[in-house]
Order: C-alpha cells, then sequence, then structure tokens
C-alpha cells in the first residue's frame, strides 16, 4: 500500500525547487520560457533592472534642458584648406542648462571667460535636431566660478533644481555634458565620493588659481567639456555643476547648486545684474606648518594690490600677510575669498596685517567685483 504522506513530501519538495529556481532566474534578471514550439525555447526579452531604469528616467528627465556652449570663431576653411572671408564656425567648448523657461542659462564662468569672444547656446529640440541661439547677455561670477547666460526665446525646459544641503556620501549622481567639447549629451554614472572639498583649478583665461571651497566631491566621470553641466540625483533633481577633475582618475568636482539658487536669486532681485564684495589683492596662502618653518604668522601673503581697490586704499602692500578678516583668523579652512563671501558691496571690515614683525591694525570698505 502506497506511503501517502511519503509521496505528499515528495510532491512538495518537487514544487519548491521549481518555485526556487524561478525566484533564482529572476534574481539574476533573467524570464522564464513562455513557450515552447518546434523544439525551440522563445524567452521574454531581459527586464530592465531597476538601476538602469533610474538613469534612464534622469537622463529623458534632464537632457532636454542640458545646453551645449560654444564659442564663434571669426573664420572657417574653405574645402581647399584656405580661410573663408566672412564665414564664422563654432567650437563646443562646455555645458550648461537651462533654469528658467525665458532663457536663463547657468554654467562655469570658465567655460565663458573670454571677454573679446562671442558664445552661441545649442539645445536639441524634441525631433532630434538642434537649434542654436547666439548668448546676448553674461554675467560672471567672480567668487564661485558661475556664469548667468542669457538668450531670446521663450518656452524652454528648465531642470528642477534640488536640495545640495543634504547630500549623503555614497549616493547615486548622473553627469551630463559635452564631453571633450563634442560628444553632446554624454552621460556617467557615479556616486557622491565626498563632501565640503576645496580646491584651485586655474582659470584657463587668466592662469591664475581661483580658490573654490566647499565642493561636492564624485567619482562620476568629468571630462573637458562637462564643465557647466548638471551633476543631478537619482530623482533627477540637479544638485551640483560639474566644475573641477583632479589630477586622478575617478576624482572631479562639482558646485553645490544651493550656491547657484542663492545667485539666481539675488540676480532677479537685483534687476539682472550680479554685485560681488572685492577686497582687491591676489594672494597664497601660508600654512601653519610653513609659518612655524619660517618664524611668521599663518594667514595670506599678498602677492598683487590692485591699483584704486579697497585693499589699495586701506594701505595694504605686497609681501604683508593678512592673518584675521573682521575679527576672524585665516586658515586653510576660513580663508580670505570664503570669509569676503559672507559680505556685502559697501561694508566696513577690519584686517589685522603682519609687516615686518608688526602686527598692523587696517580698516577697509569693500568695493564691488566687476561683472566680466
Amino acid at each position: 500500500m502506497p506511503n501517502f504522506k511519503k509521496l505528499t513530501s515528495l510532491i512538495l519538495v518537487f514544487a519548491l525547487g521549481i518555485v526556487v529556481t524561478v525566484a533564482g532566474l529572476r534574481f539574476f534578471g533573467k524570464s522564464l520560457p513562455t513557450s515552447i514550439s518546434n523544439g525551440e525555447t522563445v524567452f521574454q526579452k531581459e527586464r530592465v533592472v531597476d538601476e538602469e531604469s533610474v538613469v534612464i528616467d534622469v537622463v529623458d528627465k534632464v537632457s532636454p534642458s542640458v545646453v551645449s556652449i560654444a564659442v564663434k570663431n571669426n573664420q572657417s576653411l574653405n574645402p581647399f584648406g584656405f580661410p573663408q572671408q566672412g564665414s564664422q564656425q563654432e567650437s563646443g567648448i562646455g555645458t550648461g542648462f537651462v533654469v528658467s523657461s525665458d532663457g536663463l542659462i547657468i554654467t562655469n564662468k570658465h567655460v565663458v571667460s573670454e571677454t573679446n569672444s562671442n558664445y552661441v547656446a545649442i539645445i536639441k529640440n524634441s525631433d532630434g535636431g538642434e537649434k542654436k541661439y547666439d548668448i546676448s547677455e553674461i554675467h560672471r561670477d567672480s567668487f564661485n566660478d558661475l556664469a548667468i547666460l542669457k538668450i531670446d526665446t521663450q518656452g524652454l525646459s528648465p531642470v528642477e533644481l534640488g536640495d545640495s544641503d543634504h547630500l549623503k556620501v555614497g549616493q547615486k549622481v548622473i553627469a551630463i555634458g559635452n564631453a571633450l567639447g563634442r560628444f553632446e549629451n554624454t552621460v556617467t554614472t557615479g556616486v557622491v565620493s565626498g563632501l565640503g572639498r576645496g580646491v584651485a583649478p586655474i582659470d584657463p583665461a587668466t592662469g591664475v588659481a581661483e580658490r573654490l571651497d566647499d565642493l561636492i566631491q564624485t567619482d562620476a566621470a568629468i571630462n573637458p567639456g562637462n564643465s557647466g553641466g548638471p551633476l543631478a540625483n537619482s530623482a533627477g533633481q540637479v544638485i551640483g555643476i560639474n566644475t573641477a577633475v583632479a589630477s586622478a582618475e575617478n576624482i572631479g568636482f562639482a558646485i553645490k547648486i544651493n550656491i547657484v539658487k542663492q545667485l539666481i536669486s539675488d540676480f532677479k532681485t537685483s534687476g539682472g545684474k550680479i554685485s560681488r564684495p572685492l577686497l582687491g589683492v591676489r594672494y597664497t596662502h601660508i600654512s601653519k606648518d610653513t609659518a612655524l618653518l619660517n618664524d611668521v604668522p599663518e594667514g595670506e601673503l599678498v602677492r598683487e594690490v590692485v591699483s584704486g581697490s579697497a585693499a589699495d586704499r586701506a594701505g595694504i602692500k605686497v609681501g604683508d600677510i593678512l592673518t584675521q578678516f573682521d575679527g576672524q583668523k585665516l586658515t586653510e579652512e576660513d580663508t580670505l575669498s570664503k570669509l569676503i563671501r559672507g559680505k556685502k558691496v559697501g561694508d566696513e571690515v577690519k584686517l589685522k596685517v603682519f609687516r615686518d614683525g608688526q602686527t598692523l591694525d587696517l580698516s577697509a570698505k569693500l568695493g564691488e567685483a566687476p561683472n566680466q
């Protein structure tokens, strides 16, 4: 007489084996055959995994707002290789993105740093074509390597700006940009590798390293031409602007979007103007270790004083070491440029200056940085 208990156990084991097999195949992104015809197995298409879907959704959302920035060259070559008079040619140099439907675009200042050049914004159409717009206005932010561009058009699709004050190391990010100035809307992915970073990229127009603080570090590939492009989170919100690449693999930096949001707000309330305070010095930071070795205080060694500037009027000289700015000690974390950002044009500030073994107390009324 058959053992029904043992038979039932075998059936349960067999059924469990089928369930485990199905679950395993699904776990690895595969689906089971849906039918068998003439001895050939017909498979469903592989499912797009969740991570891929996130990236695709972000690209679909953000890409229509990404702009290629090109500079106009005065001459192009004819088929025989000779200059063609009266012709113009565009060369891609960077990236930007739309922040208002009436033609405001954000990019890096160093992308549009040449004040005597004419620039063009190139925007992709929904049908795959592209449209070129002459950039009619350029407003440069001397503090943050940012620029606000204006083109004369309406009905653009602005990006959604996120919140960069609550970023977490390890969260996913997607960078979109005009890689190498030639490959439009190139997409790279990575994570937030670090926060609060400081770097000093060199401005190609002046050859001067300009200190940038409180940056986002990411391992998403950022190449020349990506500058000014958006760094988005997995919700498709722009949380940074790609701005610099370190001399090492998988290390790039982006300016936090909250700085941009404040810049846009100030720009609109001031009637279309970027106003930044200016002391008027170029300097090199003397670290604590260097200061100890040379028997001088830590601070900012003045390399140049701009004629007629607030620093010049206050009596600051080349070779001075600025040790305090309005009561705040100048260190590698609290740099002069960082502290000036917290002031306004016309503010009176107190300065402590080390000169020839003595400490001097000076005062200065901050001027206004040029917009170009």
